[in-house]
């Protein structure tokens, strides 16, 4: 296992992963791109970035379209959305050395434990929170607006030290990218104050048609979203998951200083991707209702996007 330079295989290279996966290679990484139907724009054209913070980024991916042309990593990033996991796994686990790092990269409560028994044992499992705004313009292009910190978690595995020196192994490899990036001690509450934003933002975008500019310059929107928040918030502490003081607040002012946006699941629902219902919405109101919580809120945006959804699929 390469310590010095570590081999890094991106799987799901959309927005999320082609972004952090450039980044991590204009920084000297050993990085390679595992492709669907973006292979040839990819191969032809290489990765460009349109950054807002970083500028125009290119890079002349190492990248393949089969996981059997793609060498063994030491570090397994997870791009792709929690709905396609069932069919990532296998791909995961023969791209994987002996003790490879998985980090998912994705949003919602169960992640983890829905990926977890398809790996092999000696592997170890991390969660991955990106607070970011980045989505994909065209094949091999990726627009970056705002933010890009990525959080890491250790979730399983044969750690004996509970994961924390592989999680700041992980993060300090962000970070010599110029990615901000920490180690986060209770991963199950961190994936619960992401909801915090991913509750209401994510799936009004798509029931209302608006990005964040528009949801927060009207009053009936903007109160929507914070009733939104505050259940998020009300259905962790009664799962045992307290969240900091003002955490809610915090969220709902840094969004509207960052530019107007439109959340992953719009672009998902406009372009007929399925949606990240179960993980997003399904997985934390099962988990708030066994605590004896009620999301009355939550549970009308849940049902009105499975509608969308069922319609979308139909």
């Amino acid at each position: 296992m390469r310590t010095t330079n570590p081999r890094i295989g991106i799987i799901g290279s959309g927005a999320i992963g082609g972004f952090y996966g450039l980044m991590l290679a204009r920084a000297g990484f050993d990085v390679h791109f595992l492709l669907r139907s973006e292979y040839e724009a990819v191969r032809e054209r290489g990765l460009a970035v349109e950054s807002a913070v970083h500028g125009a980024l290119h890079l002349n991916a190492q990248c393949y379209a089969s996981v059997t042309q793609m060498p063994a990593c030491d570090w397994l990033l997870i791009g792709a959305k929690a709905t396609s996991n069932h069919q990532l796994a296998p791909l995961i686990v023969q791209a994987a050395v002996p003790g490879a790092k998985v980090v998912l990269l994705q949003n919602g409560l169960g992640v983890e434990e829905q990926l977890r028994p398809a790996l092999r044992p000696d592997m170890h499992l991390l969660g991955g929170l990106c607070f970011i705004c980045v989505n994909r313009q065209a094949p091999g292009v990726i627009c970056h607006q705002a933010l890009g910190t990525v959080n890491l978690g250790y979730h399983s595995g044969p750690a004996a030290d509970g994961g924390a020196q592989l999680v700041e192994q992980g993060a300090g490899l962000f970070r010599a990218a110029g990615v901000a990036s920490q180690a986060m001690p209770d991963l199950a509450q961190a994936r619960w104050q992401k909801l915090v934003w991913n509750v209401p933002y994510n799936g009004l975008s798509v029931l209302l048609g608006a990005s964040t500019g528009l949801l927060m310059a009207d009053s009936s929107s903007r109160a929507l979203v914070w009733a939104l928040m505050d259940e998020v918030v009300q259905g962790a502490a009664a799962c045992g998951h307290v969240l900091p003081e003002g955490y809610a607040q915090q969220l709902f002012e840094v969004t509207e200083g960052m530019p107007d946006y439109w959340p992953s699941m719009y672009h998902d629902h406009t372009h007929g991707r399925p949606l990240e219902l179960q993980a997003i919405y399904a997985e934390p109101l099962a988990r708030a209702q066994a605590a004896g919580c009620s999301l009355p809120r939550m549970q009308t945006l849940h049902q009105a996007l499975a509608f969308l959804g069922a319609r979308a699929s139909r």
